[in-house]
């Protein structure tokens, strides 16, 4: 055998390999490395864009699917944002760390009593609070701590129409049930499409039944989902949510994987990195991001924790 037929060899040999070890073979995964990302530290709000967004703008990072926000935000004590309308977004915070009040323009401080959630909701860890801005809707979102600064993710989704009636939902989705979900190689799913779809009725909205139980409806075929992923631990998101009829469109989905700085800004030994669909070139580390795409419903996604912290990862599955 020749030098360069021995050579052919062992390349076509590595080929195979490599396409073995990956679970999604013709999927394109480019990472959005944390430095790439906008950023603007304005004292009160150290924030990170993932997508163009507000003063800054770059032609590359306009969205992914029917995704077009993921802010990583942190906000000083006793600051935040006062109250602004939102219009024809689906618009979600992702509580890190922290507490976040959100109030309905209607609520002031000290007029809480007999209030609920959808008016006045306190954001903690593990809690998201979503918001359909529809035909309007106006809210403040204040860090009413003393002490201790707060850390979200606000991300927003296009609907699939405009003129939704406003509207608010709050849940809560444990550190523990991520720890579990993670043991069992899986995430939590956290958002899921309204199950009566974009004709839903008056009663049905009222009604906001989501195509998978447990998760908060959304007007959009898109999904969310975390996991808490111990150090040498691997979990796998299936694309769509993982059953037949969640997503309307099972072809050419898109999945948006963000790492968040959880342990940088903390005096913790380590930090997280994971690694995409067993890719040496997909390996992230805290606030990078990674596009995933040419997939379709029921791809599975995998992740492995390869830092030295436990990653606490979120997937966003859009069409």
């Amino acid at each position: 055998m020749t030098d360069m037929s021995a050579k052919s060899v062992a390349s076509s040999v590595a080929k195979k390999a490599a396409t073995s070890a990956h679970r999604l073979p013709k999927a394109t995964i480019l990472p959005h490395r944390s430095a790439t990302r906008g950023h603007n530290d304005i004292g009160w709000l150290n924030t990170y864009h993932s997508f163009s967004f507000a003063s800054w703008y770059n032609p590359k990072y306009n969205g992914f699917g029917s995704l077009r926000v993921l802010n990583e935000d942190r906000v000083q004590p006793n600051s935040g944002f006062p109250t602004h309308p939102h219009r024809d977004f689906e618009i979600f915070s992702y509580g890190i760390s922290g507490e976040l009040t959100h109030r309905d323009s209607l609520v002031k401080k000290g007029q809480e009593d007999g209030v609920n959630s959808d008016q006045f909701y306190r954001v903690s860890r593990g809690d998201v609070q979503f918001t359909t801005g529809g035909t309007g809707i106006a809210h403040s979102e204040y860090n009413e701590h003393k002490s201790d600064h707060v850390h979200f993710l606000q991300i927003w989704a296009v609907p699939w129409k405009r003129g939704l009636p406003p509207t608010y939902h709050t849940s809560h989705f444990s550190d523990e049930s991520k720890r579990e979900a993670a043991d069992k190689g899986q995430f939590v799913p956290i958002l899921s499409p309204l199950a009566a779809g974009p004709d839903a009725t008056r009663a049905q909205e009222t009604e906001a039944k989501p195509k998978l139980a447990g998760t908060i409806p959304i007007h959009a075929d898109f999904g969310m989902g975390a996991t808490l992923l111990a150090p040498e631990k691997t979990a796998t998101w299936t694309v769509g949510l993982g059953q037949p009829g969640v997503v309307t469109e099972a072809n050419k989905r898109k999945v948006f994987v963000h790492l968040p700085m959880t342990t940088k800004y903390k005096k913790a030994a380590g930090s997280a990195r994971i690694r995409l669909d067993g890719r040496d070139d997909a390996i992230l580390e805290e606030g990078d991001g990674a596009f995933v795409d040419i997939v379709n419903a029921g791809d599975k996604l995998t992740v492995e924790s390869i830092g030295t912290a436990e990653a606490e990862v979120v997937v966003l599955d859009t069409a």
